[in-house]
């Protein structure tokens, strides 16, 4: 027996084991980095989402659902458009500056149009979900009315003073696609 050593089949099993670490880690660091992914679940939920607006007649209100959250997209009529500048006196933050909404939406309708209003329907208060009350009375303006601890807010989503809610309604990014078709969820081009 010979005690010289094989070079070359030291340098095959070495380069052999070299391969098999490197496959055995791959195929545990890839599940592993997968998992970092949000689940398809997850991305729906925060996805834009698409509404068809056509057939909302003005005094009307549908509920979209964006992030688990309910927004309202309002199709204002006359009536609901001439009580905003009537309130303003009444209104804890009528120019908006102490709430959420886009830069957009930073106007005295609260809206890319003044005929409609995307809002959602959380109360900035509690998290309760007010209702729509689109009648206008003499002690009520119409708007929106928060049943559990008596919050108002005017047709623009702005909250009136003396309520237990802080801050006007959030306006969501959004945008018309069409006249017709309006997507929540992202700013878009006005």
């Amino acid at each position: 027996m010979s005690d010289e050593v094989d070079n070359s089949r030291r340098r095959f099993l070495t380069a052999g084991t070299v391969v098999v670490g490197a496959v055995g880690t791959a195929a545990v660091a890839v599940p592993f980095l997968k998992s970092w992914n949000p689940s398809a679940r997850a991305k729906t939920a925060g996805a834009p989402v698409q509404a068809d607006i056509g057939k909302l007649e003005p005094g009307q209100q549908i509920i979209v659902k964006w992030r688990g959250k309910p927004v309202w997209v309002v199709r204002r009529d006359q009536k609901a458009l001439e009580t905003l500048p009537r309130v303003v006196d009444e209104l804890r933050d009528p120019g908006s500056d102490d709430s959420i909404q886009p830069d957009y939406a930073k106007n005295e309708y609260r809206s890319r149009n003044p005929e409609y209003l995307i809002i959602e329907g959380i109360c900035t208060h509690l998290g309760c979900s007010p209702s729509y009350r689109p009648e206008i009375t003499t002690d009520f303006q119409g708007g929106f009315f928060c049943p559990c601890h008596g919050s108002k807010f005017d047709f623009a989503g702005r909250v009136y003073q003396g309520v237990p809610a802080p801050t006007n309604l959030t306006v969501p990014p959004y945008y018309f696609i069409s006249d017709s078709v309006i997507l929540i969820g992202e700013d878009g081009v006005a």
